[in-house]
């Protein structure tokens, strides 16, 4: 049977303070950001069921998930965060591209850290080919994602990503304008289940090889959040999809440096801890 994933998006990274911070390099978390952790920590309900932790490898998605996720980690000595490129941030600005392998490793090393950084190869932050700040790329990745996902042995899973990327790896693109980028708070969490299905298009109508791995959002998850009846269906998030990217380049938040700088960022600003 394949998996519960609890998605979560990270907390608070200096990069949200405001839209100048983005030209730091694989910003941290800030303080706000830390407490937020703490109190993700402690409401999350089911630590006792989670038997995997993945998470982007940027340091904000990384110490997000352990520190949000440190129960699961004391109950489970063995364990380690696995870090998963396809789940880093969509586009190529500073704040999004994350640090050298080496100098991940380190920083895990020194720390001595619970991390798997296997999947962390060079190049895994050159933001091209597999990793390009397009639609078509992260869309792709996004789908790889969730495939491998699937395909883990594990029934419940917590995944620490970002909050643009999420929209890619969910499909679910109600609200995705909502703030700057995304339609998540800072370590909002929302839970899914893969979908019975089988859809062998994309949400830009493409056809693929073998089964999408779609997702769909639990009714519990939807009342956590305030929402009310069932996640859209694909034809419906093919049109959110759409106004969803419309929606953030119209914002100025294309997924290329040159896009955004053509398009002019416009200033952000935080409205507790929400870069609005």
């Amino acid at each position: 049977m394949a998996p519960i994933i609890h998605c979560v998006r990270h907390a608070q990274g200096v990069h949200n303070l405001c839209t100048e911070n983005h030209v730091i390099p694989d910003p941290p978390l800030t303080d706000l950001g830390i407490e937020q952790c703490q109190k993700l920590r402690d409401s999350f309900p089911r630590h006792d069921q989670i038997d995997l932790v993945v998470a982007s490898p940027l340091r904000r998605t990384m110490y997000t998930a352990l520190q949000s996720f440190e129960p699961v980690f004391k109950a489970n000595p063995n364990m380690k965060l696995i870090l998963l490129p396809d789940i880093q941030e969509t586009s190529d600005v500073p704040c999004d591209t994350g640090s050298d392998p080496e100098v991940l490793r380190k920083e895990i090393e020194e720390k001595g850290l619970p991390v798997d950084a296997s999947f962390v190869t060079d190049g895994w932050n050159v933001k091209t080919g597999r990793y390009a700040p397009t639609n078509a790329a992260v869309g792709g990745r996004a789908r790889t994602a969730r495939r491998w996902l699937k395909s883990r042995p594990e029934k419940e899973i917590a995944m620490v990503s970002h909050g643009g990327v999420l929209h890619y790896f969910t499909e679910d693109w109600e609200d995705s304008s909502q703030f700057q980028g995304t339609g998540w708070v800072n370590t909002e969490y929302r839970t899914y289940t893969y979908s019975d299905k089988i859809d062998l298009d994309d949400l830009e109508d493409e056809k693929l090889d073998s089964d999408n791995a779609s997702l769909v959002e639990t009714l519990e998850s939807r009342e956590r959040r305030g929402k009310q009846g069932t996640m859209a269906d694909r034809q419906k998030q093919k049109e959110l999809y759409k106004n969803g990217v419309d929606g953030w380049n119209a914002q100025g938040l294309q997924l290329s440096t040159a896009e955004r700088e053509a398009a002019k960022v416009p200033a952000g600003k935080e409205v507790d801890g929400v870069r609005v």
